[in-house]
């Protein structure tokens, strides 16, 4: 298991994600979010083939791809987020924080 929290930015809604992943390399994912397009991202995943989703070019990823169904803001930092858990949780990278930080 794994859990990420999420602090977007200047739209102030907040996310937390759990990571499950099972023997097979499926992961579910748990997210709570201020956001009413996370809400509805949350909605459609299922059940994630971490290899297939992790393997797949950016553009492939199913994850991105409901991400824009939902009408996700393109920088948007939750879809990274939700493959860093799930990438976590089946053990396939250790847990460190990742910063983006923003100067004019």
């Amino acid at each position: 298991m794994s859990k990420v929290s999420v602090a977007p930015g200047i739209c102030g809604f907040t996310t937390t994600i759990e990571g499950h992943v099972d023997d097979m390399y499926q992961a579910v994912v748990t997210i709570e979010s201020d956001c009413a397009q996370v809400n509805k991202l949350a909605d459609r995943l299922g059940q994630i083939s971490v290899l297939d989703e992790l393997r797949a070019p950016l553009h492939e990823s199913s994850i991105y791809r409901d991400a824009g169904a939902c009408r996700l803001h393109a920088a948007c930092p939750v879809p990274s987020a939700i493959l860093k858990a799930i990438e976590v949780a089946a053990g396939l990278a250790l847990p460190a924080d990742v910063h983006v930080a923003i100067e004019r």
